[in-house]
């Protein structure tokens, strides 16, 4: 609160010792020290009274939640940022898997392989037609 070093209480306290005295020196340093004593816990009272009513407690925490929601809300950008850049490869993805089904399914037709052969009889197993003629 005071700055005061102890070059400056020497010189207080020499000071003193002249216009006081010895017999009244030690009575004057009591009633100051209960004075100071007061005056500190007057003003620690007041600092309270007036951080109770202005709510800096409160501003505090709500400065505080603040700060949290903005990093919340730049984690939440960034994740959003993310996974529509994953979603924009997935479509891409899939569209070029759509266009690779579609050459190949035009390319190779299922069934266009085989020839039907003449000596099998339709629907019958491979092994039957076999087992028939011999």
């Amino acid at each position: 609160m005071f700055d005061i070093g102890f070059a400056e209480l020497v010189l207080i306290f020499v000071v003193g010792l002249l216009v006081l005295g010895p017999e009244r020196l030690p009575g004057a340093v009591r009633t100051v020290s209960l004075w100071l004593g007061r005056l500190r816990r007057s003003f620690t009272a007041l600092k309270n009274e007036i951080e109770r009513e202005v709510g800096a407690d409160e501003i505090k925490q709500q400065l505080h939640n603040e700060s949290i929601l903005a990093n919340l809300k730049e984690t939440e950008d960034s994740l959003k940022d993310s996974f529509s850049s994953v979603e924009k490869e997935f479509r891409s993805t899939q569209s070029d898997l759509q266009s690779l089904e579609y050459d190949i399914s035009g390319v190779v037709k299922p069934g266009a392989d085989e020839s039907p052969d003449p000596d099998k009889p339709s629907g019958a197993e491979p092994g039957e037609a076999d087992r028939k003629s011999s």
